[in-house]
């Protein structure tokens, strides 16, 4: 029997696709969601079905940044047999979001079994929240917020890359709402810090959902759920990712701060209650 219905897949691949990049953590929403519903949060099969969705959602930023990632790919290629082509921005920036992403490749593999065991509680979610929203605020308030795209470095990829890191190990830190954090720290603009992770999503995430797969289908997940949530996921992603990009043009992160909170501090009374189990 499938430890994840087709319903339950699709309420999942809502919130994946709602919150995936949105800064508010898609692993604490989904590690919420799933505790609402009786589902086994710490169960191998049900860390694989979230990884495993997640695919849908990056599919949905390569749709959605097409032209911007052809572009990358073709200097990229460019690159590996001339010379004189690597100097160019994007052949470099593809280079760059790969190194970038080697730091928490590591950390997900050597920490596997802490990720999906003890870190996997929604304490930590609770808590981590809380401390994303802290990160949050003071980047978007003292980030000087002057630098575009183009002004991406080698070491603000790496320092932004990095830090998804946090939300790896502390679900509820949130992947997107560290990266951007990072990259306003680094005074990157929110638009520029948000297309730079939404970049380096791309093979963090695309590996992981890869890696998790064997997991999701050995430990009990029928295909059919699996397929289900993931379309679901890419379809609400795209919506959310032209909407992101919009709101981030015009207004600061407060709402995503102000929301983080409160839902902190609500699991955090849930579970001292025990109105939800830990």
């Amino acid at each position: 029997m499938s430890a994840i219905s087709v319903g339950q897949a699709v309420v999942l691949g809502i919130v994946e696709g709602v919150t995936e990049f949105l800064p508010i953590s898609s692993t604490g929403h989904l590690k919420i969601t799933e505790g609402i519903m009786g589902i086994p949060v710490d169960d191998s099969a049900v860390v694989g079905f979230t990884a495993v969705i997640q695919v849908g959602a990056i599919a949905a930023v390569l749709v959605f940044f097409f032209s911007d990632i052809r572009r990358f790919a073709t200097a990229w290629a460019r690159g590996l047999a001339n010379p004189e082509a690597r100097q160019n921005h994007d052949c470099t920036f593809t280079w760059w979001v790969i190194y970038a992403t080697v730091p928490v490749v590591l950390v997900g593999l050597a920490a596997k079994p802490l990720i999906d065991g003890p870190l996997a509680s929604p304490w930590v979610v609770a808590g981590s929240l809380l401390a994303g929203s802290a990160l949050m605020w003071f980047a978007d308030r003292f980030g000087r917020h002057k630098r575009g795209e183009n002004d991406v470095s080698l070491p603000d990829a790496i320092v932004v890359g990095s830090s998804q890191i946090l939300a790896l190990l502390f679900p509820g830190f949130s992947r997107s709402g560290a990266t951007m954090s990072t990259a306003l720290l680094r005074d990157l603009d929110r638009v520029a810090a948000t297309r730079l992770s939404f970049f380096l999503s791309i093979p963090a995430l695309t590996g992981a959902g890869l890696y998790e797969l064997k997991d999701a289908v050995g430990g009990g997940v029928s295909v059919l759920p699996l397929a289900v949530g993931t379309l679901v996921s890419f379809a609400v992603a795209y919506a959310s990712i032209a909407w992101l990009l919009k709101y981030v043009a015009g207004h600061t992160f407060d709402a995503f701060v102000a929301y983080r909170v409160v839902v902190g501090v609500a699991l955090f009374g849930l579970l001292a209650t025990w109105a939800l189990n830990a």
